[in-house]
């Protein structure tokens, strides 16, 4: 049945919710004329008997205008009634089915990319460690492989590690420990290691020694990392990543900047979303999953801090982290 279901494309789903939708509406409006009509009819039976055939009173007769009186106020109280909550009920699904239809659509879109994320390291491994065993190469093009079976190896754990706390902060099942740790070393530390991961990238780093904030220091080193290897993974070959620390009055705030191609506006709020990525998932080349961006503001928004994205001119986007010291 789930298979069948998921082979309905979303427009006819969408087109017999709004056909069943409006047959409700006019079966509810055709109860009510037609309620409206008896009413009619039985204020003019009775009027006929007391003016033809005098067969009840003027007192009686009284009794059944006030009768359908309040019948029309009750069928029309009642219509409107259940007209509004009709509306409000199909207004309530309508948006359940479309957060449904759009997480399961996130979901598909995650597993997709999480499949080539594993996939990918893996066979790239392998086919370096083939290649080691099968072949005599000179010492330079061994290094190049082990580099290369590096990279992927910690893309993958990089990978797993986000996976696995996703689903430990979201059940409440990790637990922080929150404490001063010197900033500028965790973000020297990131820097250096994706320098040896890449040393054909340029990165411009704008450092201060011994700024100090407060929080867990493995999850803020967890969301530097996410947003380098994001903008890694936009900034072409040939432009440079960029990274400062500036040290505000009661908070800390980290910048990593790509020279990438840039997020429309509209986009911009919805990239923290869990498993959003812009694009036909598809179709799409660059790498991810969809949850380093989404891991890095909950992360951030654990520690009372905030997380803004803004242009960076003449190109690509800037991620701003803000911290507090205490």
């Amino acid at each position: 049945m789930y298979n069948f279901m998921s082979r309905i494309p979303l427009k006819t789903i969408y087109a017999i919710y709004w056909l069943l939708l409006v047959y409700l509406i006019a079966a509810l409006g055709w109860w009510y004329f037609e309620l409206d009509q008896l009413n009619d009819s039985m204020l003019a039976y009775h009027t006929d008997q007391y003016l033809k055939f005098k067969t009840i009173s003027l007192e009686t007769l009284k009794k059944f205008e006030d009768e359908h009186s309040r019948n029309a106020k009750q069928y029309l109280g009642e219509g409107l009634t259940f007209f509004v909550l009709t509306i409000l009920g199909a207004f309530f699904v309508y948006l359940a089915i479309k957060r449904q239809l759009y997480y399961h659509q996130q979901q598909r879109n995650f597993m997709m990319a999480v499949t080539h994320e594993l996939k990918t390291p893996i066979a790239i491994t392998k086919l370096g460690l083939e290649t080691l065993v099968r072949h005599r190469l000179d010492e330079q093009k061994q290094l190049k492989i082990l580099q290369d079976s590096i990279n992927e190896t910690e893309r993958l754990d990089s990978l797993c590690n986000n996976i696995l706390l996703s689903a430990q902060l979201e059940s409440g099942g990790y637990k922080m420990t929150r404490e001063e740790f010197n900033c500028s070393a965790l973000i020297n530390r990131s820097v250096s290691a994706f320098k040896r991961r890449y040393p054909l990238r340029n990165f411009n780093v704008e450092i201060p020694e011994d700024i100090m904030a407060y929080g867990e220091e493995f999850l803020i080193q967890l969301v530097v990392n996410n947003l380098i290897e994001n903008a890694i993974k936009y900034t072409p070959q040939e432009k440079s990543i960029s990274m400062r620390l500036l040290d505000l009055p009661d908070l800390v705030q980290v910048e990593i900047a790509d020279e990438g191609e840039g997020i429309p506006d509209a986009e911009k709020k919805k990239v923290f979303d869990k498993f959003y990525r812009m694009g036909d998932e598809s179709k799409r080349k660059t790498k991810g999953t969809g949850l380093g961006l989404y891991l890095s503001a909950k992360i951030i928004q654990d520690h009372k801090g905030f997380v803004k994205l803004e242009n960076n001119y003449p190109s690509g986007c800037v991620f701003k982290v803000q911290l507090p010291k205490f």
